[in-house]
């Protein structure tokens, strides 16, 4: 790994609610892939639902995980890109107009901000804040499907966006956490956009495709059509409601019932080739308990049909169910509960694939990432890395540089870029 490779790492960091992933990375040479330098995960204690419920036993995961990154990584991290999710997360389409002024009347990129900044200034709730203003489509003089309006001549310029917004409490939620692990939270993305980064390739973005994250406490869906982002959506229910289940129905440790669920679990039925028989510990010196895998499936299989009917419900909502032609892409933790993809393929009725993250070059922790448990974390890294020179990221540094030096060169680039960040903002939203 060359010096300047060192310089573009990026950290990506996935509070979820059963675990906190922590990632660095940086782009090969001819920034196709990524080269893993760190992998730090530690257990998730204090989110429910991907919402922060206790700040202490938060920032003691973040900080876990942070430092068995930087340990494999001897580098010391300093800014991260972190992930939100969580049923309280909003999207929206909307429209906004603007008049070309210049006695020319071609669209320039300064037009293009504007619209975009009038989009941001939609009225919401004061307890809400916005996340993304992702533009689907502009509209020039009444011409609609324009992709890219720079250079076009034109009077009236419209846009279609796609709003997300998300709890202001929940966003500053995660940013004190962040701070009060030592860190400094440069950009907060939306979940099933940064593993639609990883897991996606644009092929399949162009013919039309749902990504749905299964995570612990939530359910992350965006819908692609045209390689264009056209619905999100994230609901309370995931993997933690199927061990729940288990736990609750056997009368036994939610640690048990995810370790058997694990091992032992199956989506399907008829997918169980040998319905054998095995030992579950008794709790607090009890008898041990047996129990068949057929029987451990009539528990998981109703609770995982209910989230993928969710799911579906979801994307009819998004106007785009017939559209989808390369149908549908799981990831997230519980797309690996054996059978999964077929139940899916069943309730959706469209091809189903396991999704793993991509853009990782050979050698190194490739083969620890290539799972969809890391599709966020990893899809939070490209993020970072495709718009690090509009966020300013502080890049870590290696280990033997002292935390004073460390900290006098951010203060000087910190000088800087208070006055520069505004105007790259706007264009990073241009670029979505």
């Amino acid at each position: 790994m060359s010096v300047s490779s060192l310089d573009k790492a990026i950290v990506g960091l996935d509070i979820g609610t059963s675990k906190v992933v922590c990632i660095i990375a940086a782009p090969d040479a001819d920034l196709q892939y990524l080269n893993i330098l760190g992998i730090g995960t530690a257990e998730s204690k204090g989110l429910r639902r991907g919402v922060v419920t206790n700040i202490d036993k938060t920032v003691e995961s973040i900080k876990q995980a942070v430092e068995r990154a930087e340990q494999q990584s001897g580098l010391k991290v300093v800014d991260v890109v972190v992930g939100i999710a969580g049923d309280h997360i909003q999207s929206f389409a909307t429209r906004n107009i603007i008049t070309i002024p210049s006695p020319t009347k071609e669209i320039s990129s300064r037009d293009v901000e504007r619209l975009t900044d009038e989009s941001r200034k939609i009225a919401i709730s004061s307890d809400r804040r916005i996340l993304h203003v992702i533009p689907q489509e502009y509209i020039i003089d009444g011409q609609d499907g324009i992709t890219d309006p720079i250079g076009m001549s034109g009077v009236r310029m419209e846009a279609n966006v796609h709003v997300v917004t998300a709890l202001v409490t929940a966003i500053q939620n995660i940013q004190r956490c962040i701070e009060r692990a030592g860190l400094r939270m440069r950009d907060i993305v939306l979940e099933p956009l940064a593993s639609s980064n990883s897991v996606l390739d644009a092929d399949e973005k162009e013919i039309g495709v749902a990504i749905i994250d299964i995570g612990a406490g939530t359910t992350d869906i965006a819908v692609f059509c045209e390689n264009i982002i056209r619905y999100s959506a994230v609901f309370g229910i995931g993997g933690k409601h199927v061990t729940d289940d288990i736990a609750k129905v056997l009368g036994i440790l939610h640690s048990q019932a995810e370790q058997i669920k694990r091992d032992c679990g199956h989506a399907i039925h008829s997918n169980i080739m040998n319905d054998e028989s095995f030992q579950i510990p008794g709790v607090s010196g009890r008898n041990p308990m047996e129990i068949t895998k057929g029987l451990l499936c009539e528990i998981i299989q109703p609770r995982l049909e209910e989230i993928f009917e969710f799911a579906y419900a979801e994307i009819k909502n998004s106007g785009y169910a017939n559209r989808l032609s390369a149908g549908i892409v799981l990831t997230g933790g519980c797309s690996l509960l054996r059978g999964a993809a077929e139940l899916a393929q069943d309730v959706f009725g469209m091809p189903v694939k396991i999704g793993i993250p991509s853009e990782i070059a050979h050698g190194g922790f490739a083969r620890e990432v290539e799972n969809p448990i890391f599709a966020t974390s990893v899809g939070l890294v490209l993020h970072g890395v495709r718009y690090r020179n509009i966020f300013g990221y502080q890049h870590p540094v290696p280990e033997e540089e002292s935390v004073e030096n460390s900290q006098e060169k951010q203060n000087e680039e910190d000088t800087g870029m208070s006055s520069r960040i505004f105007g790259k903002v706007k264009r990073f939203f241009n670029e979505l």
